[in-house]
């Protein structure tokens, strides 16, 4: 293959990443009327079932592939890899079916069955890890195989990664500043930390006022699929730790405790990541007087059928 070649090749990728990056952000910022026990505090949360993949991971995927193209780091001859707990694998997925790179993936073998059903239909290959390790064990092991055949990986590293800070930067928090400009805190939980680092940074160069609040599982042994107990698991590279005026912790049973309260209360059905999140701002908006709180649904239901067949009858 001659460079001329590949210069066209790369040209046509560019083009229809970029053409993908319009299905991407935009989200709806809900007000959620029934979730506040104090009328004076609103709670309103970013939709991100509402864009390309169904979810927030949509955002650090675009920026993370596109500049791996436009820098040439990723292209015809090699193979986009990293490790995921399910979400930006599919987000990773989607884009590599549309844009025709090989995909290859590090997930702990206990993700939801959905997720596993998406990724395998859009033709990723699966590399399971030990349930135990979560996605800590699934780095190490991404790392292993880009070290041992560096000529055929792209190893994207989403916990490394400053364009999965920059996605929500650029993004995440100027949706929500033009949405909601008098908002007064955020809340999000604790996950690759892309969404809080990148959010919270920006939102408090808008307003050094605003109060940002992160949130993390209650236990290392817990069930809310992608975020991290941090006294406990590797921490990022890209999460700023300075940013959070305080950390809730929330519990699994919370969490899924806050997913059939807002069924019946928003006609919501939210995952557990989304309910976890709730659950912090909630719990914050108990311990102030008045305030606009912001906070993340990463995504649906949808990819827990579980919670659908539980609810369904309800």
């Amino acid at each position: 293959m001659n460079q001329e070649t590949t210069e066209i090749q790369k040209t046509d990728i560019l083009s229809r990443i970029r053409l993908l990056g319009r299905k991407i952000g935009g989200t709806p910022l809900l007000k959620l009327r029934e979730s506040s026990s104090n009328p004076e505090v609103e709670i309103w949360a970013k939709a991100e079932w509402n864009q390309l993949s169904g979810s927030v991971k949509a955002r650090a995927a675009y920026y993370i592939v596109r500049e791996a193209i436009e820098s040439g780091k990723l292209n015809s001859g090699n193979t986009l890899l990293d490790a995921s707990s399910g979400n930006t694998a599919i987000a990773y997925a989607y884009l590599a079916h549309e844009l025709g790179i090989p995909l290859t993936i590090c997930l702990p073998e206990n993700a939801s069955s959905r997720r596993k059903e998406i990724l395998k239909s859009l033709g990723t290959t699966l590399i399971y890890t030990s349930r135990f390790g979560g996605t800590d064990e699934a780095q190490e092991v991404a790392q292993e195989l880009a070290d041992s055949q560096p000529e055929r990986y792209f190893y994207a590293n989403q916990y490394k990664n400053l364009n999965n800070v920059k996605a929500h930067y650029e993004g995440t928090a100027v949706e929500i500043i033009q949405a909601l400009p008098q908002l007064t805190h955020f809340v999000a939980g604790l996950g690759t930390t892309g969404t809080f680092t990148g959010t919270a940074s920006r939102l408090l160069e808008y307003n050094s006022n605003i109060s940002v609040v992160a949130l993390q599982p209650d236990l290392a042994l817990h069930g809310l699929e992608g975020w991290k107990h941090l006294e406990t698991a590797k921490i990022p590279e890209i999460f700023n730790s300075s940013l959070a005026q305080n950390t809730l912790a929330i519990s699994t049973e919370k969490a899924y405790a806050q997913i059939n309260e807002t069924f019946q209360k928003e006609n919501l059905l939210l995952s557990p990541s989304a309910a976890a999140n709730l659950a912090g701002a909630r719990e914050l908006a108990q311990q102030l007087d008045r305030g606009k709180i912001v906070t993340i649904f990463p995504d649906s239901s949808d990819r827990y059928p579980e919670l659908i067949e539980q609810h369904k009858n309800l």
